[in-house]
């Protein structure tokens, strides 16, 4: 396996003044006759929680790996978190997509299946990226290149969704800065359109952190919108479960919640390779 770190400003030309992230840490495999570089592969951005004040490993890499063992090009975003607001981690997650788009040849990756997971804050990032991504300000940053980021699909795990009544209050202060203007921007129910990108949502309806509310008011918005979508409600489950397996477990001894919602994986890959995510010849 290959490790690229990516500097996003960088390679886009824009100004850090002071940011601390935004980079991508593409993961490919190494190419050799078991994993031939004439095949291409679909490509998995994952965006970690943390509220956009820390940056949760748990809902890193691990994610990361297993979608590579299913035939993915992983990368995983490192984007800024507090003091920096909207639109600052949307412009790096989009910068994120169009790196993969326009570097899909050298990547060998499938440019028209290109995903994005996202956990928690980073679900809400992911919604941004997904409904906002041909918002005036994006055109206005990134001018044509912007043509290219658009996903081709998103995965909504567990996500901050709404500003409203069951919002995650320290999720949404932090990525509006307290800005009350910005509200319903970010509120993402109210960004749905029917140019947004298919969703996967999966969350547990006993989360003590980020309601359910949030999952079934953006599911309700695609509905609407006639927008292709699939959602998942456990009956039981705390936040923040990832993977819900041995590696990133909350188990306690004759707890069998977290192999039950360990499903969702399984569940993602079954809609992702509908959609045709899948590997396939360069011809």
């Amino acid at each position: 396996m290959e490790i690229t770190k990516v500097d996003l400003y960088e390679y886009f030309g824009k100004k850090r003044d002071g940011k601390k992230r935004g980079y991508l840490y593409v993961y490919q495999p190494t190419f050799h006759i078991e994993h031939p570089a004439t095949r291409i592969r679909p490509a998995m951005i994952v965006v970690p929680g943390g509220g956009y004040a820390f940056w949760s490993f748990r809902e890193g890499e691990p994610i990361v790996l297993n979608y590579m063992a299913n035939g993915f090009i992983g990368a995983l975003l490192d984007y800024s978190i507090v003091p920096e607001s909207y639109p600052t981690q949307m412009f790096e997650g989009l910068m994120a997509v169009m790196y993969l788009r326009e570097n899909a040849e050298k990547l060998h990756i499938d440019k028209e299946h290109i995903c994005a997971i996202g956990f928690s804050a980073g679900g809400h990032l992911c919604g941004t990226m997904a409904t906002l991504f041909n918002d005036d300000i994006v055109k206005k940053e990134f001018g044509e290149r912007a043509d290219n980021a658009r996903l081709d699909a998103v995965i909504l795990s567990y996500p901050v969704i709404t500003t409203g009544g069951k919002r995650h209050l320290g999720t949404i202060e932090n990525v509006t800065h307290g800005n009350p203007d910005l509200l319903d921007k970010v509120s993402i129910e109210k960004q749905v359109t029917s140019a947004s990108s298919p969703a996967f949502i999966w969350t547990t309806q006993t989360d003590d952190a980020v309601p359910v509310e949030n999952s079934l008011l953006v599911a309700n918005a695609y509905v609407k919108a006639n927008v292709p979508m699939q959602l998942h409600i456990f009956e039981k489950g705390r936040h923040g479960l990832s993977l819900a397996n041995n590696e990133v477990s909350f188990k306690t001894d004759n707890d069998s919640t977290e192999e039950n919602v360990a499903q969702w994986f399984g569940l993602s890959m079954k809609w992702l390779t509908m959609r045709g995510f899948v590997i396939k010849n360069n011809q």
